[in-house]
């Protein structure tokens, strides 16, 4: 490995899409099963990023019985009606045990980390992985140091107040800082503020550790 190249004091983690196989592929299962559009649920939700029911429900405004209508509004009026309950159903999802691993060598390092995930009220992130691997996710979350829920601070990506808040309680300078997320449109809020932000793509998302190793000079597979 050569010299990082800049220093690093934090590395922040989305989850979902990044610790777990991306939701959007869950998606893509379902729309093929019912003769869905393709993109048609993401489409829904990034039709109204900032005020419609899925981003409401992340924020904690929507309680689940809410949400499920008003998603199923939303999807009805965009021609092809999926409940809000539907949706949640899709976002049971198997963990990256090379994710996994990669963080636990970034602690070990003394490296802090963060993770700044949208979820929903009274959900946690095990509620998204598979059931047998729910254990495995409490003990990723313990080894975090700060961790943002959309639902419990009412901020969600990629408002850019949430990776402040981040950065905020980690002590650290966004430009220190290096964000791995799924989702280019979360990413584009944590570079505006300097942060090095790294894509995880869709099913090559091992690329992504090749190119944290690159940022850090080191690498973080396990043994």
């Amino acid at each position: 490995m050569t010299a990082a190249a800049h220093p690093v004091d934090a590395v922040i983690f989305d989850f979902g899409g990044v610790f777990t196989e991306s939701p959007l592929t869950q998606f893509a299962a379902f729309e093929s099963r019912h003769g869905l559009p393709e993109r048609f649920l993401a489409g829904v939700i990034k039709a109204r990023m900032d005020d419609g029911a899925f981003s409401q429900f992340e924020r904690g405004e929507l309680d689940f019985d809410t949400f499920d209508r008003a998603f199923l509004a939303e999807t009805t009026a965009a021609g092809h009606p999926v409940a809000g309950r539907d949706l949640m159903d899709l976002l049971s999802l198997p963990l990256r045990d090379g994710m996994v691993q990669a963080h636990a060598q970034l602690v070990s390092r003394g490296v802090k980390t963060g993770c700044i995930t949208n979820n929903t009220p009274g959900s946690t992130a095990s509620d998204w992985v598979k059931a047998d691997q729910r254990g495995d996710v409490a003990r990723v979350f313990d080894r975090f140091e700060v961790v943002l829920e959309s639902a419990t601070v009412g901020l969600r990506k990629p408002e850019p107040a949430i990776y402040t808040l981040m950065c905020e309680r980690l002590g650290v300078e966004p430009t220190r800082c290096v964000f791995l997320d799924d989702l280019g449109v979360n990413l584009k809020p944590a570079r505006r503020l300097g942060m090095h932000t790294i894509k995880v793509p869709l099913t090559q998302w091992q690329t992504a550790l090749d190119a944290l190793e690159a940022v850090l000079g080191y690498g973080v597979r396990g043994a």
